[in-house]
Formats: structure tokens, sequence, C-alpha cells
């Protein structure tokens, strides 16, 4: 019997530690594993602000696809790829739509509203959706018009940690995100100015995706008096990263936005308080019971949710557990790759939306 195929457009290098570039190519892996053919299209690294040039060479790789190939095309492309474009490509198109691009923070308004435009066109387009919480299925319904029934939610999936936890001292306070306004770091360094008094030291991974965010950082760092207690390590492997949640005691994100946040999904499975904010898809995805969610762009409340978790050992233990808890409970790829498989399987014979 032949495999199933499909295409599998991603733009740029399928190996950066992101969030999205994690999430596209375990799933490709574990679709693989499924017995599933899979030909990753290596779109243009441009996207979202691709060249002219690269737009058209983006075009014409999923122009250039047969009719009997289902194509799954992330969405760091999909939503802005121009629309006339779009109506030209032969193949099942399923998008794979992590956060619409319209909810990175940082852009401008006439942007904004373009990207909103452009990706609202291309969902019209689509034989199925893909997203990976039902917040971002809730925004595409309601604010995009896809009909609940083209869309399927297929969650991250999670490795369980190898190796005990290991903390260190003093406290280590983890941060992963990449340097971006939407990863709200610059809050956090705020917060921590405000918390000195106690014993902690934090380290914020995630590369510098915005070099004028990153400059900001770092100057925000020295500024607040934080070079010794800080670092900004900016992209590292896995491994090491692995060893950091093992080391930490808290993980805190103040974040602007999320789509889903497989960070947290980690630091759940390592069993670590989360200090986040109620943004996006963050209250679905973090328990209650497992830390503190304040408002976003609040560098006070940050702080004293930082405190708390610091300084009562037992509101922290208490949290730890829940966190273990849940962490015990999320899915491995295996699972969201027999997801995405159905979903594929049956969107195959679909009209565009």
């Amino acid at each position: 019997m032949n495999k199933p195929r499909i295409a599998f457009a991603v733009p740029g290098d399928l190996g950066t530690l992101t969030g999205g570039y994690i999430y596209d190519r375990r799933l490709i892996g574990a679709l693989r594993s499924l017995g599933w053919h899979v030909d990753h299209i290596a779109l243009p690294a441009g996207f979202p602000d691709p060249t002219a040039a690269e737009m058209a060479q983006a075009l014409q790789q999923l122009q250039d696809l047969p009719t009997d190939c289902p194509v799954i095309i992330d969405g760091l492309a999909f939503g802005a790829l121009d629309p006339k474009g779009v109506t030209q490509i032969s193949a099942p198109i399923i998008a794979l739509v992590h956060h619409p691009l319209a909810k990175e923070s940082g852009i401008e308004t006439a942007k904004r509203d373009r990207l909103f435009e452009t990706e609202r066109q291309n969902l019209a387009q689509t034989v199925h959706v893909l997203v990976p919480s039902p917040h971002t299925a809730e925004i595409l319904t309601s604010e995009f018009g896809v009909p609940e029934n083209k869309i399927t939610i297929a969650m991250p999936g999670v490795d369980q940690p190898q190796g005990a936890p290991e903390p260190i001292d003093p406290p280590l306070i983890l941060s992963v995100g990449i340097q971006l306004p939407r990863k709200g770091h610059d809050i956090l360094l705020r917060a921590l100015s405000q918390i000195t008094d106690l014993p902690w030291q934090a380290v914020i991974v995630g590369a510098a995706l915005d070099r004028n965010y990153a400059d900001l950082l770092a100057t925000l760092r020295h500024d607040l008096h934080l070079t010794d207690r800080v670092q900004l390590a900016g992209q590292i492997d896995r491994d090491p990263l692995g060893q950091l949640y093992r080391q930490a005691s808290l993980f805190a994100l103040a974040t602007r936005y999320e789509g889903y946040g497989i960070v947290f999904d980690e630091a759940l499975v390592h069993g670590l308080p989360i200090v986040s904010c109620a943004a996006g898809a963050v209250p679905d995805t973090v328990p209650t019971d497992a830390g503190r969610l304040v408002p976003t762009d609040d560098p006070d409340a940050f702080a004293a949710a930082l405190r708390l978790l610091l300084v009562d050992r037992t509101t922290c233990e208490s949290c730890a557990r829940a966190s273990k808890r849940a962490g015990k409970n999320r899915p491995g790829w295996d699972t969201t790759a027999q997801r995405v498989a159905e979903a594929i399987t049956h969107s195959s014979h679909r009209e565009r939306i």
C-alpha cells in the first residue's frame, strides 16, 4: 500500500528554535512515524515580510504542487501570501495557524490591518485549518469567519523530562521566549528590578529576532542594575535548555499574547510554578493552581507574583505539585500527529471555504 502523501511548507530554517518551528518540525517527524510521506517545502526566509522576489518564489513553489497532494502551509507564511497568488494553488490547502499574524505586538496599525485582511482572504481558500489551541480556534471563527467544522485543534505534544530536578541556589527564575516585543521580556526585567532584596538569579533564553528590541533589553538590563543577576542567553540548544529547566525553581514569561505557548508545557512537565500573564491562550494552557497569571504590561503585579512564590514556600510547593500533575497529562507528539492525520484524511475531498 502506498504511503499517504502531503507537502508541508515552512518559511526559512526548519531547525529554528522557536515554538512555531518546533511544532512544525516535531509534527513532520511524528507524521512520518505514522507512515505518512511528508515532502518538506522550504519557502523563502523573509516571511512574514517577504520581498517581491521571495513572494513570487513562494507562490511558484506552492503552485507547482500536484492537485492530489494536500499542502500544509505554516501560518508565518500563509497569512502574508498574496491572496491572488493563493487562488492559483491547485493543491488542497491546509493552513497551520499558530496565531494570526495581526496579533503580533509592536507592529504598526496599517501593517496589522493589511495582515488581517490578507489572512482573512487566504483562510477562505483553505479546505481545512489546523490550530494549536481552543483560543486560536475561537479567534478564527469569531474574527476571520472560519466555520468551526473546518478547524482541528491539534495541541502541541511534549516530551517528558530526562533526569530529576536539580534546583540551584540562589533560586533560578527561567524565562524562555524569542526576543520580540510580544514576549514581554522588558516587563520581566522591570519586575525583577523590584525584587532585588530577595535571593534569586534569572536566565532569559531566546533568539534575538528583533535587533532593536534585543538592544532595548540589553540597555534596560544595564540601566536597572541587573547585569550581575540576569543573563540574556540568546538561543541555546535543546540539551542545555533541558538542564536549565531542571535547575530552575520558577518559570516566568511576561508575554503580551500567545496562540498556545509550548514553553508552558515544558515548564509544567518539569513541575515548575509559573508566573505569566492572562493573555491569549495562556489561561487555557496554564492551570490556575500551577502558578499566578497577572494582567499584561503590569510590572508591579508581575513582581508581586514572583515575590509571593519566592517567599511563600507553601504556596510555591503547592503550585509545583499542580504543575507536575498537569504536565503528566500533556499529550505526546504521536497524539498531535494522529489528530492532524485524521483531519487531512477527512478534509481531502472538501471544497475550499
